[in-house]
């Protein structure tokens, strides 16, 4: 039985030593042999890192004598060890034995320099801090072998001033401090050199900067940088600054230690200033938030103190707060005036006669330390009532206030002065005067419908209901009073008035009327102060009473109601009567001839010539005292004077005038009036003697003393509205115009 295979000593390599950075090359590591060597009969091989694979060419052995060379310089830092394997092989290429390992370690040399971190190490530490308050560690490393001396490193501060106030761990790098006394203020920012050195502190070096700042805190108040400020401004004026106070402080600018705060302790009770910080250079900034009165005050004296917006630390040294004093002068400047009462309210009574003084509206001028004189004027007067003396202020009126206006509002009258100073500029001022126009009771209450139907029977319709109206406003209008007129005590045999509310009452019949028209006088009273009252006349017609209490005969009774309306009513219709009587009687009238190419020339020029509506005619009937002047029955049997071949033969005409040639065309409907009328005018027409158509002519005297009313009574009983003058049109073309303008 064959035992385990001894390994051969001399094949079995141990680790080899060779130091970095040998600088004897090529330099034998060692020698490898193997037991079955013969001469000349075994080849040697390497194989591995350094050998065949990177790095190349550091190893190299004699294939041989098994001699292994180191060939270049070896880094620690970048292959601490290297791992080869070795073989033996015979002449044929046969393995003589197995392959062995082959182990070079490099040892390592203090070549490398520790290396800070970072060149710039930053610390922060607020001012004051107790000493060994630390705030910051700088650390370094090193590229050799941490497991010896070569990296074992050692830090200290190579400088930092004389003050001495930073101290460092060797072992860690970290910076405290050292001693009490740190101080913004002083010194804010610590420039330290540190070193750190291999070899426990003995071997190699490096140094860095250490970078610590101070901390501000509140350790100083601010201070004025003198103790009186002396400013100026404008009386009047509001939201301005006025100036600045300064004040310095040692802490951090823009910190909340350095900034300030502002108050003003004595001087302004009423509030007029107010200080504020500029946030930017910390000064305080007085305002003005209250306008100034020079002549009430020219002058101000505060009291400011300042302090931090941050209270101050418990450390910092005790100190009196800050103060200073601040004179403010007020500049006199003009003012406006100023109404004191504005808007002045006044009343004036309705219809008050021109020239009657008012009232007195006038400004005063503030600026009591300067001569001045105001004027004054109307500014807005829109409906010229008013006058304005211009220097004394006092207002009359201009003409009579009525009511209604178009220029007053509820009752209410706005006008607007002006006053103005005569300083250089001129400055002004505007007053609002409201006058209450009062009403006054100067109508009395009219009855809204003078006339009406009702039955004559008491009880049964029997009754009418009478309405009042009053120009004047409350309380001089209703409740209006109604009542039969005290003067004919008698209407109330037949008559009764109820009141049916403020504005209308109700008239009944007492005993049974016979029908026809009644006239009954009222009295009419308003509830004014004082009261006005007015009789007025109410034309009543009593018609027939049907069984249900109205008017059986409607006709007859509006007809006798409208008849017995007004005596403009009769009026109007005795009037119409005389005017179609009088326009008859002119065209009857035989009259001086015209030419007839200037007439009909004149004609011809506009249908809207007025003058072609009137006739101007020679003679005319003496009125209606003068029955014999002229034979009126052409006018009542016109029939038998149409028929005449010829025109009838004017006294006062040539015998030689004709018939005109081209005599006018008669209108296809014509009435006998109106044929008797063309007649007349075809006749003067005919006359060349007469003078023209435009020419004023004196008529004959018509008498006097007529039972009739003027025709001018026709227009003053009644308006146009209540004329019906349609029947115009019927009369032909020389009265179409009047029936355009009334028709």
């Amino acid at each position: 039985h064959e035992g385990p295979r001894r390994v051969k000593r001399a094949w079995v390599i141990p680790p080899i030593s060779v130091s970095e950075n040998h600088k004897r090359i090529p330099h034998l590591l060692v020698q490898i042999k193997s037991d079955k060597q013969q001469p000349g009969g075994v080849i040697y091989s390497i194989k591995g890192p350094g050998v065949d694979e990177e790095p190349l060419g550091i190893f190299s052995i004699d294939k041989f004598s098994g001699k292994v060379f180191l060939n270049a310089m070896l880094d620690r830092e970048e292959n601490d060890r290297y791992r080869l394997r070795a073989f033996a092989l015979d002449l044929g290429g046969v393995t003589l034995e197995d392959p062995t390992d082959l182990e070079i370690i490099v040892v390592d040399q203090n070549d490398n320099r520790p290396l800070f971190r970072q060149d710039v190490f930053t610390g922060r530490v607020v001012e004051g801090a107790e000493p060994g308050t630390c705030m910051m560690t700088v650390d370094a490393t090193d590229a050799d072998d941490p497991d010896t001396d070569n990296a074992a490193l050692r830090y200290s501060i190579l400088e930092q001033g004389s003050a001495g106030m930073f101290s460092i761990n060797a072992t860690t790098g970290e910076i405290c401090t050292a001693r009490p006394g740190l101080d913004r203020e002083t010194m804010g920012v610590y420039n330290l050199t540190v070193q750190a050195a291999d070899m426990s502190g003995d071997g190699l070096t490096t140094t860095a900067m250490a970078v610590i700042y101070l901390e501000d805190i509140n350790d100083n108040p601010p201070e004025f940088t003198k103790e009186e400020f002396s400013m100026e401004v404008e009386e009047q004026a509001a939201g301005v600054d006025v100036g600045k106070v300064f004040v310095h402080d040692k802490d951090l600018v823009g910190s909340p230690s350095w900034l300030a705060k502002y108050t003003i302790l004595e001087g302004d009770p009423e509030g007029a200033f107010t200080i504020r910080t500029d946030p930017h250079t910390n000064d305080g900034v007085l305002s003005v938030v209250k306008p100034l009165d020079h002549e009430v005050r020219d002058r101000f004296e505060l009291t400011v103190s300042v302090q931090n917006e941050q209270p101050l630390e418990s450390t910092a040294p005790a100190s009196p707060r800050a103060l200073a004093t601040v004179h403010v002068r007020v500049r006199d400047i003009n003012e406006a005036p100023v109404f004191r009462e504005n808007p002045r309210r006044i009343s004036v009574l309705e219809g008050t006669p021109p020239g009657t003084p008012i009232t007195t509206y006038t400004a005063s001028d503030p600026d009591t330390h300067q001569i001045q004189t105001l004027t004054y004027g109307l500014l807005y007067d829109p409906a010229d009532w008013l006058q304005l003396d211009p220097h004394a202020g006092t207002i009359r009126t201009k003409r009579e206030l009525l009511h209604p206006s178009a220029f007053l509002q509820g009752g209410w009258y706005i006008a607007l002065v002006l006053a103005r100073d005569d300083a250089e500029p001129p400055l002004s001022a505007t007053g609002t005067l409201s006058i209450e126009i009062l009403e006054v009771n100067d109508h009395a209450p009219q009855l809204q419908t003078p006339a009406g139907v009702l039955c004559g029977r008491p009880g049964r319709g029997g009754t009418l209901l009478l309405g009042a109206t009053d120009d004047d406003r409350p309380p001089h209008g209703a409740p209006f009073h109604f009542q039969l007129s005290p003067q004919q005590p008698q209407l109330a045999r037949n008559w009764s008035i109820t009141r049916f509310n403020v504005t209308h009452a109700v008239l009944a019949v007492l005993v049974e009327l016979p029908e026809g028209p009644y006239s009954l006088p009222l009295l009419l009273r308003d509830s004014g102060t004082p009261p006005q009252e007015q009789q007025q006349l109410l034309n009543v017609s009593v018609c027939h009473c049907g069984r249900d209490g109205t008017c059986q005969d409607g006709v007859l009774a509006a007809a006798t109601a409208g008849a017995g309306i007004t005596l403009g009513a009769l009026l109007i219709i005795l009037g119409s009567s005389i005017l179609l009587f009088v326009l008859a009687a002119l065209g009857a009238v035989r009259v001086r001839g015209r030419r007839r190419a200037l007439r009909k020339g004149l004609l011809e020029r506009s249908r809207d010539d007025m003058r072609d509506n009137i006739l101007n005619y020679d003679e005319q009937g003496g009125g209606e005292e003068d029955q014999d002047a002229y034979d009126i029955n052409q006018l009542r049997h016109p029939e038998l004077f149409s028929a005449r071949a010829k025109p009838p033969v004017r006294r006062d005409a040539p015998l030689s005038s004709g018939t005109p040639l081209a005599p006018r065309k008669l209108p296809n409907s014509p009435s006998d009036i109106e044929d008797f009328i063309n007649e007349g005018l075809e006749a003067a027409d005919s006359d060349p003697s007469v003078p023209p158509y435009d020419t004023a002519l004196i008529y004959d005297y018509e008498g006097s003393g007529s039972v009739a009313s003027p025709l001018s009574s026709i227009v003053s009983s009644l308006t146009d509205e209540d004329q019906d003058y349609d029947y115009l049109s019927e009369w032909g073309p020389r009265f179409r115009r009047l029936a355009d303008l009334y028709g």
